[in-house]
């Protein structure tokens, strides 16, 4: 372990809870941070509505009242297509054999990309009912996601989950818990990657900047489609830069795979988290250059 590897602080990962009639009720900062990034998300929305100026013919895609209905939708597509995507990319075989914990949402569990396909579809539905354009809500929607996705990593650090790699660089992090800090060829406890911290700063805070940035100051807002695809390009990127410092699911590491890599052929391997982030790089990028220069 790095001489100056800092101890994980002790930070307890429920907000507050308290017994009521045998059952235990508790808020988790993870919770939370799903509840204050939907209303940062909410906010944000509604003013890039009230500035018409940013607006082609300075004409918001919609109004400003339809923004909880949005919301609702949002958060049922997130849910529903973090869940999803956790079991089928992740857990497959374990969920085929235990169908009853599919459900039990609030054990952990949720993908990101999952999530993303999830906002997607529930997009599509409510500008469908609702007669909307579908490009220009998705860019709402774009600009307003990295708020939550700093918030949510930054409750994977508190939660001391989804820690990274192990590593003498002299900013690691000693984690808590056995597993943690068991790390073949390195002495114990052993120092890893704060890839949570990582993720929060460029797939929230730096990634949100760039999109205010170009939603206020660039205009974005009147290229329709541009937002969604800088988006989904950026986080791409990132997470796939992250990744190489991310500690794969403790499934797909065994003795034969002992980097948990998805994919290996010579030069080449993948973890999962790259080979899902790959096609967005691709796609984002295709995006962009398709409505930009339309």
């Amino acid at each position: 372990m790095a001489t100056t590897a800092f101890k994980f602080p002790d930070i307890s990962p429920e907000l507050f809870s308290f017994n009521l009639g045998g059952f235990e009720f508790a808020l988790r900062w993870y919770a939370l941070a799903y509840i204050v990034g939907i209303i940062i998300a909410l906010q944000i929305i509604k003013f890039l509505l009230s500035k018409e100026i940013l607006w082609s013919f300075k004409t918001p895609p919609m109004a400003k009242t339809q923004t909880d209905d949005l919301i609702t939708f949002l958060i049922l597509g997130i849910i529903i297509g973090g869940r999803s995507g956790f079991v089928f990319f992740y857990q497959l075989e374990y969920y085929l054999h235990n169908p009853w914990e599919i459900f039990m949402v609030w054990q952990g569990g949720m993908s990101f990309h999952g999530g993303l396909i999830g906002v997607i579809l529930a997009t599509l539905w409510f500008c469908h009912r609702n007669s909307l354009p579908v490009l220009s809500v998705g860019d709402l929607i774009a600009v307003a996601t990295p708020p939550g996705i700093f918030l949510g990593r930054l409750s994977n650090f508190v939660n001391s989950e989804l820690w990274g790699r192990p590593t003498e660089w002299s900013y690691g992090v000693v984690f808590p818990g056995t597993l943690a800090q068991s790390c073949p060829g390195y002495s114990e406890p052993c120092a890893r990657h704060a890839s949570q911290l990582y993720e929060a700063g460029l797939e929230g805070l730096i990634l949100g900047c760039i999109m205010l940035w170009l939603a206020l100051n660039k205009k974005w807002l009147t290229r329709p489609g541009c937002l969604i695809g800088f988006f989904i390009f950026a986080y791409g990127l990132f997470r796939f830069l992250v990744e190489f410092f991310r500690q794969p699911d403790s499934y797909f590491i065994t003795n034969e795979n002992p980097l948990g890599y998805l994919l290996s052929s010579g030069n080449l391997s993948l973890t999962m988290g790259q080979a899902l982030s790959l096609p967005m790089i691709i796609f984002g990028l295709l995006i962009i250059m398709l409505r930009y220069k339309k």
